[in-house]
Protein backbone atom coordinates (compact mmCIF):
# COMPACT_ATOMS: atom_id res chain seq x y z
CA UNK A 1 0.00 0.00 0.00
CA UNK A 2 1.29 3.20 -0.83
CA UNK A 3 1.88 5.55 2.08
CA UNK A 4 0.06 8.34 2.09
CA UNK A 5 1.24 12.23 2.10
CA UNK A 6 2.23 13.82 5.02
CA UNK A 7 -1.21 16.02 6.61
CA UNK A 8 -1.10 19.51 6.92
CA UNK A 9 -2.78 22.58 7.76
CA UNK A 10 -2.57 23.41 3.86
CA UNK A 11 -3.45 19.95 2.59
CA UNK A 12 -5.46 18.66 4.87
CA UNK A 13 -9.56 19.12 3.01
CA UNK A 14 -10.83 16.21 1.69
CA UNK A 15 -12.00 16.15 -2.02
CA UNK A 16 -13.80 13.39 -3.38
CA UNK A 17 -13.59 13.03 -6.81
CA UNK A 18 -16.95 11.18 -7.49
CA UNK A 19 -18.63 13.11 -5.84
CA UNK A 20 -17.26 16.30 -5.71
CA UNK A 21 -15.74 16.49 -9.48
CA UNK A 22 -18.61 13.81 -10.75
CA UNK A 23 -21.55 13.64 -9.26
CA UNK A 24 -21.92 17.49 -8.61
CA UNK A 25 -21.38 18.64 -12.72
CA UNK A 26 -23.84 16.21 -13.57
CA UNK A 27 -26.69 17.08 -10.83
CA UNK A 28 -25.99 20.66 -12.15
CA UNK A 29 -26.32 19.94 -15.68
CA UNK A 30 -29.31 17.96 -15.48
CA UNK A 31 -30.68 21.18 -13.75
CA UNK A 32 -30.08 23.45 -16.33
CA UNK A 33 -30.61 21.39 -18.58
CA UNK A 34 -34.57 20.88 -17.13
CA UNK A 35 -34.58 24.70 -16.96
CA UNK A 36 -33.75 25.20 -20.51
CA UNK A 37 -36.18 22.76 -21.68
CA UNK A 38 -38.88 24.11 -18.90
CA UNK A 39 -38.46 27.54 -20.38
CA UNK A 40 -38.79 26.23 -24.30
CA UNK A 41 -41.94 24.55 -23.55
CA UNK A 42 -44.24 25.04 -20.33
CA UNK A 43 -46.30 21.66 -19.08
CA UNK A 44 -46.62 19.73 -16.54
CA UNK A 45 -43.70 16.89 -17.58
CA UNK A 46 -41.05 19.86 -17.97
CA UNK A 47 -42.41 21.46 -14.44
CA UNK A 48 -42.08 17.88 -12.84
CA UNK A 49 -38.31 17.43 -15.02
CA UNK A 50 -37.26 20.64 -12.81
CA UNK A 51 -38.55 20.33 -10.09
CA UNK A 52 -37.41 16.55 -9.80
CA UNK A 53 -33.51 18.10 -10.56
CA UNK A 54 -34.36 20.62 -7.76
CA UNK A 55 -34.76 17.83 -5.29
CA UNK A 56 -31.81 16.05 -6.81
CA UNK A 57 -29.40 19.43 -6.22
CA UNK A 58 -30.88 19.34 -2.44
CA UNK A 59 -30.21 16.04 -1.67
CA UNK A 60 -26.70 16.46 -2.87
CA UNK A 61 -26.18 18.69 -0.33
CA UNK A 62 -27.77 17.55 2.24
CA UNK A 63 -26.73 14.26 2.01
CA UNK A 64 -23.25 15.77 2.62
CA UNK A 65 -24.43 17.75 5.50
CA UNK A 66 -25.86 15.03 7.38
CA UNK A 67 -22.39 13.04 6.78
CA UNK A 68 -20.51 16.06 8.42
CA UNK A 69 -22.65 16.58 11.21
CA UNK A 70 -22.46 12.65 12.03
CA UNK A 71 -18.75 12.99 11.70
CA UNK A 72 -18.67 16.28 14.53
CA UNK A 73 -20.31 14.75 16.48
CA UNK A 74 -17.70 11.85 16.67
CA UNK A 75 -14.95 14.14 16.61
CA UNK A 76 -16.68 16.11 19.78
CA UNK A 77 -17.40 12.66 21.25
CA UNK A 78 -13.77 11.39 20.69
CA UNK A 79 -12.18 14.96 21.29
CA UNK A 80 -13.95 15.03 24.94
CA UNK A 81 -12.71 11.40 25.93
CA UNK A 82 -9.39 12.23 24.59
CA UNK A 83 -9.31 16.04 26.96
CA UNK A 84 -10.92 14.24 29.79
CA UNK A 85 -7.16 12.27 29.45
CA UNK A 86 -4.88 14.92 29.18
CA UNK A 87 -6.81 18.10 30.80
CA UNK A 88 -6.20 18.23 34.43
CA UNK A 89 -8.43 17.36 36.65
CA UNK A 90 -8.93 21.10 37.52
CA UNK A 91 -9.88 21.52 34.23
CA UNK A 92 -12.52 19.28 32.92
CA UNK A 93 -14.77 21.78 33.48
CA UNK A 94 -13.32 23.65 30.60
CA UNK A 95 -14.87 20.60 28.34
CA UNK A 96 -18.09 21.39 28.31
CA UNK A 97 -17.00 25.41 27.23
CA UNK A 98 -15.93 23.80 23.91
CA UNK A 99 -17.85 24.50 21.26
CA UNK A 100 -18.35 22.17 18.42
CA UNK A 101 -16.04 23.93 15.88
CA UNK A 102 -14.06 24.58 18.44
CA UNK A 103 -13.21 20.76 19.33
CA UNK A 104 -13.45 19.73 15.36
CA UNK A 105 -10.30 22.44 15.28
CA UNK A 106 -8.10 21.16 18.20
CA UNK A 107 -8.45 17.50 16.56
CA UNK A 108 -5.27 17.68 14.91
CA UNK A 109 -3.66 19.33 17.49
CA UNK A 110 -0.66 17.05 19.41
CA UNK A 111 -1.32 16.06 22.82
CA UNK A 112 1.78 17.84 23.93
CA UNK A 113 0.28 21.19 22.65
CA UNK A 114 -3.42 20.44 22.50
CA UNK A 115 -3.92 21.38 26.69
CA UNK A 116 -2.69 24.61 26.00
CA UNK A 117 -4.40 25.16 22.85
CA UNK A 118 -7.37 24.72 24.55
CA UNK A 119 -6.87 27.14 27.56
CA UNK A 120 -5.48 29.62 24.34
CA UNK A 121 -9.01 29.01 22.62
CA UNK A 122 -11.12 29.37 25.61
CA UNK A 123 -9.28 32.56 26.84
CA UNK A 124 -9.05 34.26 23.28
CA UNK A 125 -13.11 33.12 22.53
CA UNK A 126 -11.25 31.83 19.20
CA UNK A 127 -14.59 29.92 17.39
CA UNK A 128 -12.82 30.46 13.36
CA UNK A 129 -12.46 26.86 12.72
CA UNK A 130 -9.24 28.07 10.51
CA UNK A 131 -7.81 30.50 12.88
CA UNK A 132 -7.61 27.51 15.16
CA UNK A 133 -5.94 24.89 13.06
CA UNK A 134 -3.02 27.20 11.95
CA UNK A 135 -2.32 27.68 15.62
CA UNK A 136 -1.66 24.17 15.80
CA UNK A 137 2.48 23.58 15.26
CA UNK A 138 2.50 19.78 15.32
CA UNK A 139 -0.63 18.38 13.15
CA UNK A 140 -2.12 14.78 13.96
CA UNK A 141 -3.14 13.42 10.64
CA UNK A 142 -7.08 12.50 10.14
CA UNK A 143 -7.88 10.55 7.20
CA UNK A 144 -10.34 8.99 7.90
CA UNK A 145 -13.38 11.65 7.26
CA UNK A 146 -16.13 12.05 5.41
Amino acid sequence: MAEKKPQTFENHARLVPAYHMVAFPIFALNFLWSAYILVRGVSASTAIGLLLSVALVILFFTSRLFALTVQDRVIRLEMRLRLERLLPADQHANIDRLSVDQFVSLRFASDEELPALVSRVLDENLADRKKIKQLIRTWTPDYLRA
